[in-house]
């Protein structure tokens, strides 16, 4: 039973997520991702936490807490800066429990955890390794990295693991990238860590072996994650371009994997009028995530950046479109997991905008004149996030609301800058009204008219004139 609206991000803005493997267990979805930290000088430095919510309730997010530190794993490098715990997922074996797939960096292995609850208290149970005892990554194999976890209906259990890069060079730990894409192991599930076959290459090309392809310009990158429709497998992925996951279909789990399209991209990149990253709705960085069906609905999870940091990275979730065995690429929005449009009234915080961008395109993450979706404090405080850094031409969109009768917004901001902002339904729309903002180092309230048309809008904030301000919420307002 639906008791909250559903927003992106769906954690709260002080968490850090990135990287979700969803999954549906009993009637709650949980979440399993890496673990950013805000401002964090790395990826991944945080030890892994899981949040849940009803499977009818997509807008109310629990806590489970910390499922697992760094330290328990026996091979844990000391220092923890450039070793981070990158991307997990999760199965459950056959005896029931669940077990965590990781990998740590600096280890060359991959890991796992298991537990006897979704999201209780996991211990390390193992390395994943071949007949002889000898863990994979320590055979000269390509770098091993990101793993997703697969069990098929036939009770086969499939690993996909990999990372490529362009040029193949040589990692810091010694180990080289993959240049046929995505590798597979097949585990067996009485012990959930000794190879059975393997590794083998699916069919989802690298870089090189792209050109002249369908994978041609969405190579594999990193990011494996393995889903089952309808009885056709699909490998999703995160490209070479880093700012979008998509997705390969096959009639087997190990081979003959080809190319379907893109499920989602965080600067909106491939929707219409958005033919490339000089053009993005929102600057660009690395993301990651996978796919759950709820009743009939499909939902794509990925993340998205902050902090115009690569490694502040917050958890976002989209409807995607699936017909006829074909993902139809998805949208970002401030709605997300709600099911149709937010309500048009009310006050909303500015870190739900999906589009951020400046009259001067920024393509990767940002620079020092690029608005930055923040919070007040230290990482681990529960504070509010904002849009900071907002300087003229600065736009913030926000999409969708169910507009009727909306006749006054209202924003909260503060800030060194005198100007105003400017209200539209499209980022390139007929101003609609404007609210004036001057110096204050406090929050304070503005507000103005404005005839919002009836109907699903969406609501773009642009910030004309000099200086530099933050933007906490705006409020629509309906005639009384």
């Amino acid at each position: 039973m639906k008791t909250k609206q559903a927003v992106n991000p769906y954690m709260p803005s002080w968490e850090y997520v990135p990287d979700a493997e969803p999954h549906v267990v009993g009637d709650r979805v949980y979440v399993y991702g890496s673990h950013d930290i805000f401002n964090g000088l790395n990826f991944c430095l945080g030890d892994y936490v899981c949040w849940s919510a009803p499977v009818d309730d997509l807008g109310n997010w629990r806590y489970e807490g910390c499922i697992y530190k760094r330290e328990q794993d026996p091979a844990a490098p000391r220092i923890r800066l450039t070793n981070g715990l990158a991307a997990p997922d999760m199965v459950q074996g056959p005896d029931g429990r669940f077990y965590l797939y990781y990998f740590m960096g600096g280890t060359k292995m991959i890991s796992v955890a298991v537990c006897d609850e979704p999201a209780g208290k996991y211990e390390f149970y193992g390395y994943v390794k071949y007949s002889d005892g000898i863990a994979i990554g320590k055979k000269n194999e390509p770098f091993q990295f990101d793993p997703g976890i697969f069990m098929d209906d036939d009770g086969k259990l499939y690993l996909y693991t990999g990372f490529a890069l362009a040029g193949n060079p040589i990692l810091l730990d010694g180990s080289k990238p993959t240049e046929h894409g995505p590798m597979c192991f097949e585990l067996d599930p009485s012990d959930m860590l000794t190879v059975l076959n393997g590794p083998s290459y699916i069919g989802v090309a690298g870089e090189k072996e792209s050109i002249g392809t369908p994978y041609e310009g969405h190579s594999f990158l990193e990011a494996s994650s393995m889903r089952k429709f309808n009885g056709t497998y699909y490998f999703i992925y995160s490209t070479m371009n880093s700012h979008e996951l998509c997705y390969a279909t096959s009639d087997s789990p190990v081979k003959g994997f080809q190319y379907g399209g893109i499920l989602v991209s965080n600067g909106d990149v491939g929707l219409e009028g958005v033919p490339d990253v000089k053009h993005a709705r929102c600057n660009t960085g690395n993301t990651h995530g996978s796919i759950i069906e709820l009743n009939g609905k499909y939902f794509v999870f990925y993340h998205r950046h902050s902090n115009r940091k690569q490694s502040s990275r917050q958890a976002m979730a989209e409807e995607i479109r699936f017909e006829d065995g074909k993902f139809y690429q998805a949208e970002m929005t401030s709605c997300g997991l709600n099911g149709g449009p937010l309500r048009g009234e009310g006050e909303y915080l500015g870190y739900l905008a999906c589009n951020l961008f400046t009259d001067t395109p920024s393509v990767y993450v940002g620079g020092d004149g690029f608005p930055k979706v923040m919070q007040d404090g230290r990482d681990g405080d529960e504070e509010p996030g904002y849009i900071g850094n907002i300087q003229d031409g600065a736009t913030a969109g926000f999409k969708y609301f169910d507009c009727r009768g909306v006749h006054e917004i209202a924003i909260k901001a503060r800030g060194y800058g005198d100007g105003v902002f400017e209200i539209r339904t499209r980022w390139d729309g007929e101003v609609l009204g404007s609210i004036r903002v001057q110096y204050t180092n406090v929050w304070e309230e503005y507000s103005t008219t404005v005839r919002i048309p009836d109907g699903v809008q969406a609501i773009y904030i642009t910030y004309r004139g000099g200086g530099n301000v933050s933007l906490l919420s705006f409020t629509l307002k309906k005639e009384k």
